[in-house]
């Protein structure tokens, strides 16, 4: 077995992990648990539904990492996923609407799509 073999299951394994550690806090943020909200939230079924639906990818990742050659044509979607939450920060960033903490995590994403698409490259089709 190849390093490059193992890539797929790495990135996908990594990518899960980061996004648990980075996206679970959040549902005790409106408690006072995490860091303090710059405002009262407006609509909370927005924000944790965002936060229940990238934590359920989360999960889709995993499951990708198990079996990446089944699962190869997931990889895609989870591309998708990646720059469904970068491509928007950038813009809110370059428009002035959100500060570079967020930019961060936003091109943190992006990096994680690119690896995804590393990891499709390396992974065999299905026969």
């Amino acid at each position: 077995m190849t390093p490059l073999s193992n890539l797929p299951r790495w990135v996908f394994r990594v990518a899960a992990f980061y996004g648990i550690l980075v996206l679970l806090p959040q549902y005790f943020l409106e408690l006072g648990l995490g860091p303090a909200l710059p405002e009262p939230m407006q609509r909370p079924e927005q924000f944790y539904g965002f936060v229940g639906v990238a934590l359920v990818w989360q999960l889709a990742f995993l499951l990708i990492a198990a079996d990446p050659i089944r699962y190869r044509r997931l990889m895609l979607v989870g591309v998708l996923e990646k720059l469904a939450f970068a491509v928007p920060v950038a813009l809110l960033f370059v428009a002035g609407r959100v500060d570079a903490a967020v930019l961060v995590f936003g091109m943190i994403d992006l990096m994680l799509g690119l690896a995804f698409i590393a990891a499709f490259r390396a992974t065999p089709s299905l026969p």
